[in-house]
């Protein structure tokens, strides 16, 4: 996962390009050889090369705030089963949010998922859709409509069970 992050910052639009010809348009063969290729010998090794790119304002061909996407989704994916918890700037989750609600699923976003849906951010003025409402603090939000069911318990309102996942 941390191997993910720092390929994602590292990618440029035209490296991506150059990446998704290579992968012959598979965009899970480009991802995996980029988490192979920036994946260090060791986990500290690995953490650091991550400090390092932190700062970079470059992306794939999509908006910028895809990387902020990543970096909390992928964030939580490492903290959660770790026990670890990280304060966001909220403003950041509600931009994060803003992109999944308007990206297709086709390009990793939640757009789909959330028609008959209307999302209230308890920790921010922030509502997307219209539908069933669903109540939470952005971060819980974010997670639910990306498909992550951890903070499914945070949220209230009759549009939950739309996004819980099918067992």
């Amino acid at each position: 996962m941390v191997a993910h992050l720092i390929d994602t910052a590292l990618t440029t639009r035209l490296n991506f390009v150059v990446g998704m010809v290579r992968a012959r348009f598979d965009f899970d063969r480009q991802n995996a050889r980029g988490v192979r290729r920036e994946r260090r010998d060791s986990p500290r090794e690995t953490l650091e090369r991550l400090r390092q790119v932190a700062p970079r304002t470059s992306t794939a061909p999509a908006p910028l705030d895809t990387r902020l996407v990543e970096e909390v989704l992928h964030g939580e994916d490492i903290r959660r089963p770790l026990g670890l918890t990280r304060a966001y700037p909220v403003e950041s989750v509600a931009r994060a949010l803003r992109l999944q609600a308007r990206t297709s699923a086709s390009f990793g976003g939640a757009k789909e998922r959330l028609a008959g849906i209307r999302l209230t951010a308890t920790d921010t003025d922030l509502s997307i859709g219209d539908g069933a409402e669903v109540h939470g603090t952005a971060l819980s939000l974010l997670l639910a409509v990306t498909g992550r069911p951890v903070a499914l318990d945070q949220l209230d309102g009759p549009g939950v069970a739309t996004l819980t996942p099918a067992a």
